[in-house]
């Protein structure tokens, strides 16, 4: 596990550096720069306006008395998504910006609901029951 997370914080800077480095020697660093800036300012006012709507849904679920679990996942996607988008890249403002599609997020959810597992003894809807701990006694004095 440590590995792969020195690969991670390795890896992707390094094809950002190349891929930076491949599309500025076809259009030039400044326009390489621009468009690196102008996918995150993009990026991140799609975020937010997504964000705002995913908010207003929560808000509405919890006034109903319903538990917005799903749409927590999908705001946890939205702010990876806003993350990739800050950073500069173009590899993580197209993860970034896959991460806006909301059929693709719901996909990601849904996935991840699945593949969890369910702890033994969990009721279905979750919460558990006071604890009652079973067991004879004898006082000593």
């Amino acid at each position: 596990m440590p590995f792969l997370f020195l690969l991670i914080i390795i890896g992707i800077p390094m094809i950002e550096i190349y891929i930076m480095i491949q599309v500025g020697s076809e259009i030039g660093a400044f326009p390489t720069i621009a468009l690196a800036i102008l996918t995150a300012i993009v990026g991140i006012w799609l975020v937010r306006h997504q964000g705002f709507g995913l908010l207003m849904r929560v808000r509405e679920m919890t006034d109903r008395g319903e538990v917005p679990a799903l749409e927590v996942l999908d705001g946890a996607l939205l702010l990876v998504a806003g993350l990739f988008l800050l950073l500069p890249g173009f590899m993580t403002d197209t993860i970034g910006f896959l991460l806006l599609v909301p059929p693709l997020r719901h996909w990601i959810v849904g996935r991840y609901v699945r593949v969890i597992p369910v702890r033994p003894g969990t009721p279905p809807g979750g919460a558990e029951g006071p604890r009652v701990i079973e067991g004879d006694y004898r006082r000593e004095d």
